[in-house]
């Protein structure tokens, strides 16, 4: 069954694959202490600045586990949209790793301002408040939205003006970076972010996601965390291997580039159903969209994708690195077959 439920179900791109399988002679000392790790290393530090710290993780709970341990202690809070994946999709791993408490704010497209914020940097240096000093934003969002450079930067000078860190979420930065034809670099370290969570499982990676800091002082103890945390990996080979070839020629930003014209593709093409109702505006490969349920019945039998509210029956559509002009086709002509 074909699936536009998430982009963790497509598969393993093939350059990614063959940089495995190379990976995979004879013996290696562990722990990242191998070639590949280093070749890695060196590319990563290409794109982001020598003075980085690299850490290797296996998923996306992980990485931002670390990252938040890294930048906050138990009596701080951290402040999320709503929707934020530490908020809905981590099953409370940030506030039992960090014992940090979560403030979360309601947001209309998945993204934090300056507005929405400011009402929740209050309390700072008495004891009965918690103490705000990280914000996390998901980069693109889970509503499938990009924040802009300029966004970024008023966020991250905010919190900085409050002694605060800001955590980017980038499990889909590839997404955003194709969006806004800009490097990772300018998305991230540029706008004045201080950890990074970066993803490649849901741009055609098989495994592995990284963290990487942008400030001296967070370095410090991240490769306690990152141990504790259980996501220091002994064949580490595997999961940096995995990196070269997806930084190699910016395979990364043609996956991202496919899975968002895909998107786009999709959404032109669903635009045809009077019946149909966008609800989000579509930046990266995500859709999110109101139709009638005996159609979602209908196209279920067929494609595998998720309702995001059941009262509205606002469904989430993922395109992917792998997604093709024929299975958009196929999902098309489902909807005109039901209506005819």
């Amino acid at each position: 069954m074909r699936s536009f439920a998430s982009d963790n179900n497509s598969g393993v791109h093939p350059n990614i694959m063959d940089a495995i399988v190379s990976a995979n002679i004879e013996h290696s000392l562990g722990y990242g202490d191998d070639q590949w790790t280093q070749k890695a290393d060196e590319q990563i530090k290409s794109i982001f600045g020598e003075d980085i710290g690299i850490y290797y993780v296996f998923n996306g709970t992980g990485a931002n586990v670390v990252s938040l341990q890294a930048t906050t202690q138990s009596f701080n809070s951290i402040i999320t949209a709503q929707t934020g994946h530490i908020n809905l999709d981590e099953c409370g791993a940030p506030s039992k790793f960090t014992s940090c408490c979560l403030k979360e704010i309601q947001t209309k497209d998945g993204k934090l301002t300056c507005e929405l914020i400011k009402p929740l940097l209050e309390g700072f240096g008495d004891p009965h408040h918690s103490q705000a000093k990280v914000i996390y934003l998901s980069q693109s969002t889970e509503m499938g939205t990009v924040y802009t450079p300029e966004d970024l930067r008023a966020i991250c000078d905010l919190a900085h003006q409050h002694d605060m860190y800001v955590h980017m979420d980038g499990a889909r930065l590839a997404n955003a970076c194709a969006y806004l034809g800009l490097g990772m670099r300018e998305l991230s370290r540029e706008c004045g972010i201080d950890i990074l969570s970066l993803g490649g499982t849901k741009n055609g990676m098989m495994i592995g996601e990284l963290v990487i800091s942008f400030r001296k002082e967070l370095n410090t103890h991240l490769q306690y965390y990152r141990k504790q945390s259980a996501q220091l990996y002994s064949k580490m080979r595997y999961l940096s291997s995995q990196f070269s070839a997806y930084l190699k020629d910016d395979l990364w930003m043609a996956n991202a580039c496919h899975a968002n014209k895909m998107a786009s593709v999709l959404e032109e093409k669903l635009r045809q159903f009077p019946f149909i109702e966008f609800t989000q505006k579509v930046q990266a490969n995500a859709l999110f969209l109101i139709m009638p349920a005996n159609i979602i019945e209908a196209l279920r039998k067929k494609y595998f994708f998720y309702t995001w509210n059941e009262q509205t029956n606002e469904v989430r559509l993922v395109c992917s690195w792998d997604t093709s002009i024929d299975d958009i086709e196929g999902f098309i002509y489902c909807i005109d077959k039901q209506i005819k």
